[in-house]
């Protein structure tokens, strides 16, 4: 997968995507990854990207020709073009996966009081929203995007089954407790059942762990039908 993102400090995103993960799957050739500098198309001697908005208000709000002229300079002749932003929808598990089946990504990262609509109306396929509260910076919202995209694509786990037992998985339920050595510690035990090997028992016991955590953490997933929620209900 290609991936490319447009923002003022590109070191918010290349720090954390060359580390960990993220870095080995970029070694690995499962991530291509640009980073491209907004400034670099700025306006004038002192690489202006910004302006007064029209109509007054608070704050300042990103132009329009240097967004233009950075988006231009990508190669996206197959590219989905995705806005960080708090007025889109919100980013789930669901949205992960189907993101990840895409080639090219293009991640616009904003800043300030936002981007010229003009920008938004011509380029944007969609806006994705972390959640009901506002960030400095767009670009830290597009680095958890990505983690969560990247990490579904095969090869990058080292288990690929890691993508799929884990909360909002198939079944659309929190993760159950999870637990190792030693079996007892600081004078709590290991629930007997993981320590006995009958595999149908400890799948059986996961379940109904998840199924109470949902319950008691996020009883709405329980509740709500798509994306995902359809397949949780049935095991309620």
């Amino acid at each position: 997968m290609r991936v490319d993102v447009v923002t003022l400090f590109p070191e918010i995103v290349t720090v954390p995507m060359g580390a960990s993960i993220m870095g080995r799957a970029q070694e690995k050739g499962a991530l291509e990854l640009h980073v491209h500098d907004l400034r670099e198309h700025g306006l004038g001697k002192h690489r202006h990207v910004d302006d007064t908005p029209y109509g007054g208000g608070q704050g300042m709000v990103i132009r329009p020709e240097p967004m233009w002229a950075a988006l231009e300079a990508v190669d996206r002749p197959q590219a989905r073009v995705i806005l960080m932003s708090p007025a889109g929808k919100p980013f789930t598990q669901a949205s992960a996966h189907r993101l990840a089946a895409e080639e090219h990504l293009i991640f616009i990262s904003g800043h300030y009081e936002g981007i010229d609509q003009r920008v938004i109306d011509h380029w944007v396929d969609e806006e994705i929203s972390l959640g009901d509260y506002v960030l400095t910076n767009g670009a830290i919202a597009a680095v958890v995007v990505m983690d969560a995209i990247v990490r579904l694509l095969p090869g990058v786990l080292g288990d690929d089954m890691s993508a799929v037992e884990e909360s909002f998985g198939e079944n659309g339920l929190l993760e159950a407790p999870q637990y190792t050595k030693p079996a007892e510690f600081a004078g709590l035990k290991v629930p007997e059942v993981l320590l006995g090997g009958n595999h149908a028992k400890i799948a059986a016991w996961r379940h109904e762990q998840a199924l109470e955590r949902t319950r008691q953490v996020r009883p709405d997933l329980l509740l709500t039908d798509p994306p995902d929620a359809a397949a949780t209900r049935r095991h309620v």
